[in-house]
């Protein structure tokens, strides 16, 4: 029998209106449960002072250096006790999750008894890299938790300035759109740099993101300090019967207005199908028996809109592979950044393929331990340094691809090119000296 419950009047607000409330949640928990009873108290005791009371420390478990975040309260009475004692540590362990996210329910089943048995049977499914955030328990029940976990093939994940937990996408394995092995991207990738995860080294965290195409539903362009997205380099697929089968249900109005007018390269057009351009770069799709929709190829920039709507009709193409892009983070020292493409196109096919990435993958991560400042992310590194600093350093070629961003002024300064070309070709001369 769990002990009396405090009075939460401020938490009980957060239960009123139309929305489910994480009160609730943790309400039900500490039915049967001190830990979370003493949790709803020192949070309520934050939302009466608008202030936190949680503090870092070091715990972990044998043989690692990461993958635990400890918090230890700071609510103590005149003689130094814990307010809340029952919740005075509330860890929270970082799982790695497979690669896709894929579980069966025996395995989830399991990971909750684990959990309820030593902690607050409080679960995150997933933190933004991805692991499975079990949040609420004691020092002492850390390193049995882990065990049990660990048994189930289960790992730590990373946490702390490492190398972080990665993330895929569903991918391959239930998604059509999906242009190579996320899974086995992910998978190669992590134990490559399972060390770097474990025993944090580097200056601030590095994170993996695959998705298996450009609509990048693993947010790695966003998130991730090296971003592998799927995509195609030849012409769009299409589907004639589908095409008519998709147009016969949704109509000439949806077609021009979600389909058309929504292309931000204009790289779609309506025309008589004996009208349609005959050429390599030209896809075409019937909509009727007089009328199809004319691709592109050359303007499509990959965002996925057109083959979203018209699943089966329209599909990425046969030459398919991933770019890889680096830089993407959240706010810190310089605001939000996305990813810059480094490599715009990597074939995926051969086992070989994947190694190369992985080798790639290494590149980043050495470059970044040797020339990042404390508390810095790859992108922020690369504002500071510069990109054709980076490039050289990670051993890759420019290419007119790696942009940030398009252009949006046509004039070109060439003040200053003859002084340019003569340094690059002093840094040449030098290589092959």
């Amino acid at each position: 029998m769990a002990k009396k419950m405090y009075d939460t009047p401020n938490l009980d607000e957060l239960e009123k209106g139309p929305w489910p409330s994480f009160v609730t949640g943790l309400k039900r928990l500490a039915a049967e449960n001190d830990m979370m009873v003493d949790l709803l108290g020192q949070l309520e005791t934050s939302y009466k002072t608008k202030k936190g009371y949680w503090k870092g420390g070091t715990v972990g478990v044998l043989g690692y250096g990461g993958g635990v975040i400890p918090r230890f309260t700071e609510l103590k009475d005149e003689n130094e006790q814990p307010l809340f004692p029952d919740a005075a540590s509330f860890h929270t362990l970082r799982i790695m999750p497979p690669a896709g996210m894929h579980y069966d329910t025996k395995t989830l089943r399991k990971m909750c008894d684990i959990w309820q048995k030593h902690g607050s049977g409080l679960i995150a499914l997933h933190g933004q890299s991805g692991d499975i955030m079990f949040q609420g328990i004691t020092t002492e029940n850390v390193q049995p938790a882990f065990d049990e976990f660990n048994e189930m093939g289960f790992d730590l994940g990373g946490a702390g300035p490492a190398v972080r937990t990665s993330t895929a996408c569903v991918g391959a394995a239930r998604c059509e759109q999906s242009c190579y092995d996320e899974g086995k991207a992910m998978r190669m990738t992590v134990n490559a740099y399972l060390d770097e995860m474990h025993r944090p080294a580097l200056p601030y965290k590095f994170k993996f993101k695959f998705s298996g195409c450009p609509n990048d539903c693993s947010n790695a362009v966003q998130r991730a300090d090296m971003a592998v997205i799927g995509t195609w380099r030849d012409n769009m697929q299409t589907d004639d019967a589908l095409g008519k089968k998709w147009f016969a249900k949704h109509g000439m109005d949806e077609l021009v207005n979600d389909v058309i007018s929504r292309c931000p390269s204009k790289a779609i057009s309506l025309k008589d199908t004996a009208k349609v351009a005959k050429g390599e770069k030209i896809s075409a799709v019937a909509i009727n028996d007089t009328q199809s929709l004319e691709i592109d190829n050359g303007s499509c920039v990959r965002c996925m809109h057109c083959v979203n709507v018209m699943t089966g009709a329209l599909a990425p193409g046969n030459d398919k592979g991933v770019t890889v892009l680096v830089g993407g983070k959240r706010t810190l020292k310089i605001g939000d950044l996305m990813g810059t493409v480094v490599v715009p196109f990597m074939k995926m096919e051969s086992d070989e393929d994947y190694e190369a990435l992985v080798e790639l993958a290494g590149n980043f991560i050495d470059f970044f331990a040797e020339n990042a400042l404390e508390h810095e992310r790859t992108g922020e590194m690369i504002e500071r340094i510069g990109l054709v600093n980076f490039l050289e350093g990670v051993g890759l070629e420019i290419d007119p691809s790696m942009i940030i961003h398009p252009r949006t002024n046509p004039y070109v300064r060439m003040d200053g090119w003859d002084e340019e070309v003569a340094k690059w070709n002093e840094r040449q001369a030098s290589k092959t000296a």
